[in-house]
């Protein structure tokens, strides 16, 4: 797309790039289209058919870090039963997408940004969260005895090739302000929960890439992810960004190891 030479126009673009508006719905990258790929290999399990499937038998539900509470509201329109529903978020343009989305089908929403729950002891048949941050003590707290927690969670290897490139630390939290945890993986967060008395019934670990196909992609996508690199600009790491670009302009693309796990807990 550039000369090698001509830094002034790669800078023009990143800044341009950068200051592109992200979006309101949390995971939309269809600003992204064809400039960044997901290369999916056979993941070992669907988040919607478990949650889905555990819905029919509970009539008391949470959905912690809803976001825009899309998912949320097509898992609730596949049930037929009366249900009392909760959902959490604390991203201002979610909560009100969610409020919107999951409050005509009954569903109470709370905004909150920290890990305790606004309900009472043992109330909940099933708590569900998709790459939200938790406490498991809160969530133990709030759960019926002999019911479930499932959580799909993005693990520790995301994005470490992008941290590499730009020589930044990898910072592992669950939320803002929080002390960093060692590590985040199937194997940290099965302990974790085994430790305080969960028991859990389903584990499982997947890897796949992200393929960026030029660095403003690159660069809008970590201005849309700002707790990864939270310094991150374009004149901050623009020598890195050259690099970056380079790099893309002999191979072709990035591709950037992307890391998830998956969850099925119980409360005795």
């Amino acid at each position: 797309m550039f000369d090698k030479q001509d830094d002034k126009a790669l800078y023009d673009y990143l800044v341009a790039e950068y200051n592109h508006p992200v979006p309101v719905t949390w995971g939309d990258w269809s600003y992204l289209k064809g400039r960044r790929v997901e290369l999916h290999s056979d993941q070992p399990w669907s988040y919607a058919d478990r949650v889905v499937e555990a819905m029919q038998s509970a009539r008391s539900i949470l959905d912690m870090r809803t976001g825009d509470g899309g998912k949320f509201a097509a898992f609730i329109k596949q049930q037929s039963h009366p249900m009392q529903l909760y959902a959490t978020e604390g991203y201002a343009p979610s909560l009100a997408q969610a409020r919107q989305r999951l409050e005509p089908l009954g569903a109470t929403v709370y905004e909150v940004h920290d890990e305790q729950l606004p309900l009472p002891d043992d109330q909940l048949d099933l708590i569900i969260n998709r790459h939200g941050s938790y406490d498991p003590r809160e969530v133990l707290r709030v759960l019926k005895p002999g019911h479930r927690f499932i959580t799909q969670q993005v693990g520790d290897q995301t994005n470490l090739r992008l941290h590499e490139l730009l020589h930044t630390p990898k910072a592992l939290y669950f939320y803002p302000g929080a002390e960093p945890t060692p590590a985040w993986n199937l194997t940290y967060a099965v302990h974790e929960l085994q430790e305080i008395g969960w028991q859990v019934i389903e584990q499982h670990e997947h890897f796949f890439s992200t393929r960026f196909y030029d660095v403003g992609a690159v660069v809008y996508y970590l201005k849309a992810v700002p707790w990864e690199i939270p310094d991150f600009s374009v004149e901050n790491y623009f020598d890195k960004l050259v690099e970056i670009h380079h790099l893309i302009q002999q191979k072709g693309y990035l591709d950037v190891p992307f890391h998830t796990f998956f969850i099925i807990a119980q409360k005795s």
